[in-house]
């Protein structure tokens, strides 16, 4: 006798396409206007010197350090929606831009906290307490979906399914794994605005792109952590696969 075909549950299909959909669309228009922005990015990070990579290596783990402990005051700060974030990523990258490289450097900190805000956003969206231990590794987490450039998902089963107290020392590893991935997002940025002037224009687009996929990402991944409590990581992460994994034309 032939083994049926496991079958997914209708709901579950039903989001994970939805999600799948939102997928698409934070990496489609946001990666175009990215590569449209940077045009030379990588020839222009090939230019910076390893000194001051490795600067901005550590300037974006002592923000994530910074980020993960600040950010939860924004919970007392009425919010004002989704627009006040992107305005707020807007007026730090204009900022930052002004001055070239030194100003770009100097905003960063400000930039990575506002990002992690709005991603603790989402995950207090979808019910979850974002001052609890392993939210906040989650959210932390996100920032290794890497950049719009990247165009890498960063879900993964551990993330779905990790529900572990966290000490200091492991929040410190995490910030560990995911500083030197950001900081190649965030090097790409500082490349894009170290033109004075003109790099604040950039820098501003760049943030409000930034901002926008991690957002979307970080809604994404909460919503598949929600799924995988009713149906199981395996599955939702199997169907999220498909769903997401372009069609082969076999000739």
């Amino acid at each position: 006798m032939s083994k049926l075909p496991t079958l997914r549950p209708p709901a579950l299909e039903a989001d994970i396409a939805a999600l799948a959909r939102s997928y698409r669309r934070a990496n489609g228009p946001v990666m175009a206007l990215v590569n449209r922005l940077g045009g030379g990015i990588e020839a222009q990070m090939a230019l910076l010197p390893d000194t001051l990579r490795a600067e901005v290596e550590r300037v974006v783990a002592r923000a994530l350090s910074a980020a993960h402990g600040l950010a939860g005051a924004g919970r007392r700060v009425p919010d004002m929606g989704g627009r006040a974030a992107v305005l707020a990523a807007v007026v730090t990258g204009a900022a930052g831009g002004a001055g070239g490289l030194p100003s770009a450097i100097a905003e960063l900190p400000v930039t990575i906290v506002v990002m992690m805000h709005a991603i603790r956003r989402e995950a207090q969206a979808a019910g979850y307490d974002p001052d609890s231990a392993e939210i906040k590794a989650a959210c932390l987490e996100v920032f290794a979906a890497g950049s719009p450039l990247a165009g890498d998902d960063g879900v993964n089963s551990s993330f779905l399914t990790a529900r572990l107290t966290l000490t200091g020392p492991a929040i410190q590893k995490i910030i560990a794994t995911v500083a030197p991935r950001l900081a190649v997002a965030m090097g790409q940025k500082l490349a894009a605005q170290a033109v004075p002037v003109l790099g604040a224009v950039t820098g501003a687009a760049l943030n409000a792109a930034y901002l926008t996929y991690y957002r979307e990402i970080a809604r994404i991944r909460f919503a598949l952590m929600r799924l995988a409590e009713l149906h199981g990581a395996e599955a939702v992460l199997l169907a999220f696969a498909r769903a997401t994994t372009p069609a082969v034309v076999r000739l």
